[in-house]
């Protein structure tokens, strides 16, 4: 009797714990991850601050609510990618794909956007330093396939 007793309130407390989601959040921050390859996974909520991601593959990713403060993303592959609500500040793109992301409410107003390609990239609600505004604007074409918004109407580039 105690033995069924104790199984029963085993499987009780099973049911009763918190299921984990499929996805954990993975702290990346100060590594060096050249050529490191994070194609299409989920991505979300990780933290790259500071991290070297040069040449790095996050193409297909979802990265929505992760932190990318700081970090070097020289001629990484962003394309494809979901980057809403991710923390951009401070980041250095220079040679950077970010064609067809999607980038809406990131934070990047301390961002370094250099050589970037952003054909069909979504910018609506990215606060950005009128230098790089500018940088950006003079590249800007196409729509993105996800939110269907022209790129330079997303920047809001006259």
């Amino acid at each position: 009797m105690f033995a069924q007793l104790l199984g029963f309130a085993a499987a009780v407390l099973l049911l009763l714990l918190p299921l984990q989601p499929s996805w954990a959040i993975m702290n990346h921050s100060q590594q060096v991850l050249v050529n490191a390859d994070f194609s299409n996974q989920d991505l979300r909520g990780d933290t790259f601050n500071l991290a070297n991601l040069r040449e790095a593959n996050l193409s297909g990713s979802d990265l929505e609510g992760s932190t990318l403060f700081g970090a070097k993303l020289h001629d990484a592959n962003l394309s494809n990618t979901n980057l809403r609500d991710s923390t951009l500040d401070s980041a250095i793109f220079d040679g950077t794909d970010l064609t067809n992301a999607v980038l809406e409410d990131a934070f990047a107003f301390n961002t370094r956007f250099k050589n970037v390609t952003i054909t069909g990239a979504d910018f609506t609600n990215v606060p950005l330093r009128g230098d790089a505004l500018t940088t950006l604007c003079e590249v800007a074409e196409g729509t993105n396939p996800i939110t269907g918004r022209n790129t330079a109407d997303s920047l809001g580039c006259s």
